[in-house]
């Protein structure tokens, strides 16, 4: 999750740089990067993935300045919960599009496994607040849930740059501008 959703990789094969005698799988078909240049969506995707990574830290060192001190519950609480709304909005959008760009949803072949992480991420971020509204465990319980969520959202964002990267690449290889929240990122 994510996730900077502005690249993908579809398994469609175009003639073009070629190794081994293999053709070269897109990132994107013309008509999906078309789509993905044009719709606002990818915006929203390039602003919130940084910003999502930026409370990500801040939330991290507030966790554990509080499992080091004991002290901070409450702002490293109320991080973790910020996080974790930052992370439904971004799983939202992303999805809203991955609809635009590939129509569908949630994965779609050329972003089963990164969709796969993001589940697991969200999976343990909901996990972590239905512990705090009931009470399971105590703070520092749950505070490593918390840890074991930041550390599936790290694995979840380095899936997602490795993807950028691999697009910027394929980009160049072929001669294609990169654009919009590509340009930026």
């Amino acid at each position: 999750m994510a996730n900077a959703r502005t690249t993908q990789a579809t398994g469609s094969q175009t003639p073009g740089p070629q190794t081994s005698g293999q053709a070269t799988k897109l990132l994107y078909t013309p008509e999906e990067r078309r789509r993905r240049d044009t719709t606002r969506w990818t915006l929203v995707q390039g602003v919130l993935a940084p910003f999502q990574f930026l409370v990500f830290l801040v939330s991290l060192v507030l966790v554990l300045r509080y499992l080091a001190t004991g002290e901070g519950l409450a702002i490293a609480t109320a991080s973790i919960v910020f996080k974790t709304l930052v992370l439904y909005t971004i799983m939202i959008t992303g999805a809203i599009w991955e609809k635009v760009v590939f129509g569908r949803y949630l994965f779609v072949p050329a972003f089963f496994w990164e969709d796969v992480f993001s589940s697991v991420v969200c999976g343990l971020h909901t996990l972590y607040v239905v512990m705090l509204v009931m009470g399971w465990g105590d703070a520092y319980a749950q505070m490593l849930v918390a840890l074991a969520a930041y550390a599936s959202y790290a694995v979840n964002a380095i899936q997602f740059v490795l993807k950028l990267r691999a697009a910027r690449k394929q980009e160049e290889a072929m001669g294609l501008r990169a654009t919009g929240a590509e340009a930026s990122a």
